[in-house]
């Protein structure tokens, strides 16, 4: 995992001393839950995390003694007071009043789910997301999904407007894991398409994170320094090449509303 790029939450700079490892440990746990470890035993946790047993042990009963896990026969799994954290976050960047609404506004234009997209680590997260009850099709992503940035759209945008170290260190080490036959699994692939993405404002991808869907991205901010990307995933039928121009213009519009009320 590179360090201290837009995609890394940790400080520079901070000495080992005065930093709690006990809690380090504890926040790795956590992050040890997600789709595909959604309940968990003591076992698969150390294995996950690399943190020995014992003290994986004393980590999981403070966080179900805290509210954050639960116990069910032998597994673990986090409770909904885990959004408490992800909760502040959004409420003190103001997203519910300012920028759901605009998210709304641009489903509602383009006819399809949006999602804007932050990133952390090798993953680009949803912060917000918007809908249509008529949207012809959804993949599910919501708000804490997780989506590879180096084989996504909205991925590829945050490195290509991001930090260029912090993208370069992430095109170079990020794992890469085929998840369609259309997969990019050539690093110096992926660093052109970036490139092209960081030259024309715009990132499309064809089939290489769900197969048959098409990804198109744009930046939320300024080249060099964008925080965030807004963009969609549809089937390919759906948006067909000639529609491109239309949704790519829809996007730029509230990507750029976005940005004057994140700014």
């Amino acid at each position: 995992m590179t360090e201290n790029g837009p995609g890394d939450s940790r400080q520079p700079g901070i000495p080992v001393r005065d930093i709690s490892l006990t809690f380090m440990k504890g926040m790795t746990v956590l992050r040890a839950f997600d789709e595909e470890h959604s309940h968990l035993t003591l076992a698969e946790i150390s294995r996950l995390t690399g943190i020995e047993r014992a003290v994986v042990r004393r980590l999981v009963l403070t966080l179900v003694q805290m509210g954050y896990v639960r116990k069910e026969a032998n597994r673990y799994a986090l409770t909904p007071h885990i959004l408490v954290l992800g909760g502040s976050f959004l409420r003190a960047n103001q997203f519910g009043r300012l920028v759901q609404p605009l998210i709304e506004m641009c489903a509602q234009d383009l006819g399809f789910s949006v999602g804007l997209a932050m990133g952390d680590g090798t993953d680009a997260v949803y912060v917000a997301q918007g809908s249509q009850s008529n949207a012809r099709y959804t993949f599910g992503f919501t708000v804490g999904s997780r989506l590879p940035l180096l084989t996504t759209s909205i991925g590829r945008m945050l490195l290509a407007w991001g930090d260029p170290d912090w993208a370069k260190g992430v095109i170079e080490t990020a794992p890469l894991q085929p998840h369609t036959p259309e997969t990019l699994l050539d690093r110096a692939a992926i660093a052109r398409a970036v490139a092209d993405s960081r030259a024309t404002g715009v990132s499309i991808t064809q089939g290489e994170f769900e197969a048959g869907a098409t990804g198109i991205a744009v930046p939320v901010g300024p080249l060099g320094a964008a925080k965030a990307a807004l963009g969609f995933s549809e089937p390919a039928a759906t948006v067909p090449p000639e529609d491109y121009d239309r949704c790519i213009a829809v996007l730029r519009r509230y990507a750029g509303n976005i940005a004057a009320v994140m700014s």
